[in-house]
């Protein structure tokens, strides 16, 4: 049996796009939307850049403040671990 898919019409950079996913449609939006500021962000800050260029430069960015995320995560992680060991030593 065929999973329950939603289909979303969203518009990143002035384009049309339909994704499909298992999502909750406002998720799919919102995350559309977070991409089309990345790009608007960077093509004010970068202008002259082609559609490509843009697009390739907003998933860097992205996948940076990605990596980051989750090097504070593990940092954090670390810390309540030492945290809950020196509580349990007490």
């Amino acid at each position: 049996m065929a999973e329950f898919k939603n289909r979303i019409n969203v518009t990143i950079n002035d384009q049309h796009y339909t994704i499909v996913g298992e999502d909750n449609p406002e998720h799919i939006r919102h995350v559309a939307h977070l991409v089309d500021e990345k790009l608007k962000e960077l093509g004010s800050r970068s202008t002259g850049l082609d559609t490509t260029r843009k697009a390739i430069l907003t998933a860097v960015n992205v996948m940076h403040e990605k990596v980051q995320l989750e090097e504070e995560k593990r940092r954090l992680e670390q810390e309540i671990k030492q945290l809950r060991y020196k509580e349990n030593d007490y």
